[in-house]
């Protein structure tokens, strides 16, 4: 398997798993179970991610983390409004 498409394979992947969860926190309006450390890391960790993608030219890590930020972040948004 190419490098750059196993990349994109595990950023679909990974991302993926937290489109569930994301549309569960909407839907219910509640983030209760979330740690707030779990999510604020998970939001600065995947924007790094992003970053460090950019920078490098990783589709995969570019193309998974405009994504993934966005999920945890709305997640994280939840926890921060409603607890």
């Amino acid at each position: 398997m190419d490098v750059e498409a196993m990349g994109l394979l595990a950023g679909a992947m990974t991302t993926a798993a937290f489109v569930p969860q994301a549309w569960k926190t909407w839907r219910t309006r509640s983030a209760r179970d979330f740690s707030l450390a779990l999510l604020v890391l998970l939001v600065v960790g995947n924007s790094l991610w992003l970053a460090y993608g950019a920078l490098v030219g990783s589709a995969g890590l570019v193309a998974a983390n405009l994504v993934t930020v966005p999920l945890t972040a709305s997640i994280l948004w939840v926890k921060l409004v409603r607890g």
